[in-house]
């Protein structure tokens, strides 16, 4: 029977943890325009803008798949669904003809975030032509 060592796991984690922090210090040109634009468009005091493509089943480098945090006073009052799609909109307009596959977005206000959160990593892919 092929158990999976609880310590093992756990350095795996760690491993992957250290691996998605340096792979999204590292800016492509798609993330930077992502990020300019959400920084330009809604001013946040707090924004993260993570290139998850190396999770997926797409070419070494691909800027496919994203996950954004978006912590700004002109979310005040709005629905989540007007923000994601405020969000949506800002970077459709700036990357038009740049393919994006996947989009996750928090929106939040200053008083919905807590300086102490982190932007959790999204689970492992299931899907893609590889599977």
């Amino acid at each position: 029977m092929n158990s999976l060592n609880p310590r093992l796991a756990f350095n795996s984690f760690r491993l992957q943890r250290i691996y998605m922090s340096r792979v999204s210090q590292m800016k492509g040109p798609v993330q930077e325009a992502i990020y300019c634009v959400l920084k330009e468009r809604f001013e946040p005091i707090h924004l993260e803008v993570v290139n998850e493509s190396y999770m997926h089943n797409v070419p070494k480098g691909a800027e496919t798949h994203f996950k954004v945090l978006v912590v700004s006073n002109k979310f005040e009052e709005l629905s989540l669904l007007k923000r994601h799609r405020l969000i949506n909109e800002a970077i459709k307009v700036k990357l038009a003809g740049n393919f994006i596959h996947a989009l996750s977005i928090e929106a939040k206000t200053p008083q919905q975030w807590n300086v102490n959160d982190v932007l959790d990593p999204s689970p492992t892919c299931l899907g893609g032509f590889g599977k």
